[in-house]
């Protein structure tokens, strides 16, 4: 008898060119009268902001700015963004940006109604209750952190990436909108956009993938693997935008109800240690982290080949699927993903920090959803693999 599956998404998801200038009735829907606005300063100076600003005067929502997030979300952005919460009296908050500023907000509304820091939530499940009402809309396409029931939040003192999960986790709104990501620059374009395809992987290959997931999964392959080229080299195609969002929505649906697997796990401990972006992380290990783990599941990497956009007719699974690979290492090229010492990593440090580093992936849990196990020495390896290239 087939296990009983829960699939989680937020109350509310809004999509489409120009789906931002809804922000202001849906805060009304929540009964917001002032809200934080949890973003970074580079959309500030862009001028990102004006347009959700402009939503939020015509609908009469008074709101207050937090912008100092800079690097990857942090324990001190949490404690931080309260406090200014608390101080500007607001009662909802809204997150406009990457994934670094909608996961700062995730964990500012839960720690508006639990007690203590957010370093006591580390794991899964520990949140006791529901937080501040929270919009998210971002401005990449890729982490897909507007509707997962997760956050990756640094804590610097103990150089540590924790990851937290709760269903109270995801926001209540996501509105997703595609003329957000005209802007991106092609470095980030690249980035997150391999992160998102890395979640569509994962997730299907993933040993608690389901029905339900599996859906989003193939389609948001499809969808990344076909466009995300053209994004990266032609900023302004919103066609091609639009299409690569959706995708990175679609696997960040898919892998919020089926978790992710190696990549993610060996990535968060070179963002704690090298302070890497999650996405760029992710996207330097997807290739050599795909090639280990093909065997473990030929017939679902032989699937991913064809939403890739591989001929397979003819071919058995072993062949399909490593047609999928190469596929996946040629996007990567394509798009001049950058490459562990590309991206600042030590080589000399790497191989001292990795018997250390490859036992933080191991206790975040991710890569026992492999389908290909895994060992600490095999992990270690893969780390002076992934280096080498």
């Amino acid at each position: 008898m087939p296990l009983a599956r829960t699939f989680h998404l937020p109350q509310v998801l809004i999509t489409g060119l120009g789906a931002s200038a809804q922000v202001g009735e849906e805060i009304g829907k929540l009964k917001g009268h002032k809200g934080l606005m949890v973003t970074d300063q580079v959309l500030v100076k862009l001028g990102a902001l004006d347009g959700i600003k402009q939503a939020l005067q015509k609908s009469g929502v008074a709101f207050a700015i937090f912008d100092s997030i800079f690097t990857e979300p942090a324990v001190d952005f949490v404690a931080e963004g309260l406090k200014a919460y608390r101080e500007n009296r607001c009662d909802f908050l809204l997150a406009f940006g990457g994934g670094s500023a909608i996961d700062t907000a995730k964990a500012i509304a839960v720690m508006v109604t639990n007690s203590g820091s957010i370093t006591d939530y580390q794991g899964m499940g520990k949140i006791p209750q529901k937080g501040a009402s929270l919009i998210a809309v971002p401005t990449t396409a890729g982490t897909g952190s507007e509707v997962s029931p997760m956050a990756i939040i640094t804590d610097t003192k103990r150089d540590v990436k924790m990851l937290i999960g709760s269903p109270f986790l995801t926001p209540d709104v996501a509105i997703v909108d595609p003329l957000l990501t005209l802007s991106m620059p092609r470095s980030l374009t690249a980035a997150t956009g391999m992160d998102a395809l890395t979640h569509a992987i994962e997730a299907y290959v993933s040993v608690k993938a389901q029905p339900m997931s599996d859906i989003f999964c193939l389609s948001a392959i499809e969808h990344i693997a076909g466009n995300l080229k053209q994004a990266w080299t032609e900023g302004s195609n919103i066609e091609a935008r639009e299409k690569t969002m959706l995708g990175a929505l679609q696997a960040g649906i898919a892998f919020s109800n089926s978790s992710v697997a190696l990549v993610h796990g060996m990535a968060r401990p070179i963002g704690a240690y090298f302070h890497v972006p999650h996405g760029a992380s992710n996207a330097a290990l997807l290739g050599v982290v795909t090639e280990f783990s093909l065997s473990g599941n030929l017939v679902r990497y032989a699937r991913i080949a064809q939403a890739m956009g591989v001929d397979a007719s003819g071919r058995d699974d072993m062949e399909a699927a490593r047609q999928g690979m190469v596929a996946v290492q040629k996007l990567i090229k394509d798009i001049k993903v950058s490459s562990l010492r590309e991206l600042g990593v030590d080589g000399e440090k790497l191989v001292e920090l990795a018997p250390r580093m490859a036992e933080d992936a191991l206790a975040s849990g991710s890569p026992a959803n492999n389908p290909r196990p895994v060992t600490k020495e095999e992990i270690i390896e893969l780390y002076k693999l992934a280096h080498a290239q």
